[in-house]
């Protein structure tokens, strides 16, 4: 860990935190007026960004999943209910990579040798798609990793969403019992 000391224009203040946050994991920014009061010191503790954990197995990031069929008529719902040009919410994004890539698991057996099929091909899409919606919230070594394997990131995105909320009210549908009478 080590401390950061920025002196700086105060315009350039958020960008510049932006920058020290974006390259480090820092604490929060302090900031002070110079003695002269024309400049902004910018103080914050901040450390390496951890090593990126290995992406979860298809079998543990999809242990706690529902049945594709039930993921595929959620998502079939969220799109048809939608109004045209509708921008949807990150959940639909991370349930259809998470649904195509599974569906792709199921391929992939019959197209060893022959190059990727199509299941394959979708999944890597929509994999994309959801890396393209989260970048500007990584940290840039987490977008590395992502991009050299977008559909172990969207297993570890899933792995990490999928959870019980039904005691919590005001989280959402519960992903383990999509029947609200469970």
């Amino acid at each position: 860990m080590f401390e950061i000391r920025v002196i700086c224009d105060p315009a350039d203040t958020d960008r510049i935190t932006t920058a020290l946050n974006t390259a480090f994991a820092t604490g929060a920014v302090r900031a002070r007026p110079t003695r002269d009061g024309n400049r902004t010191r910018l103080y914050t503790t901040a450390d390496h960004y951890p090593d990126p954990q290995p992406f979860p197995a298809p079998e543990a990031a999809y242990a706690l999943a529902p049945s594709i069929i039930s993921e595929l008529g959620w998502t079939t719902h969220a799109i048809a209910t939608a109004g045209c040009f509708t921008e949807l919410e990150r959940d639909y994004y991370l349930r259809k990579a998470a649904l195509l890539d599974r569906i792709a698991l199921l391929d992939e057996p019959d197209t060893l040798g022959d190059g990727d099929g199509d299941a394959t091909e979708t999944a890597l899409a929509a994999a994309l798609m959801l890396l393209d919606t989260d970048r500007a919230h990584l940290a840039p070594h987490l977008v590395d990793q992502a991009e050299k394997d977008p559909r172990g990131y969207v297993r570890q995105q899933y792995a990490q969403h999928v959870r019980c909320v039904c005691d919590d009210f005001g989280e959402g549908d519960c992903l383990l019992h999509p029947d609200p009478d469970h």
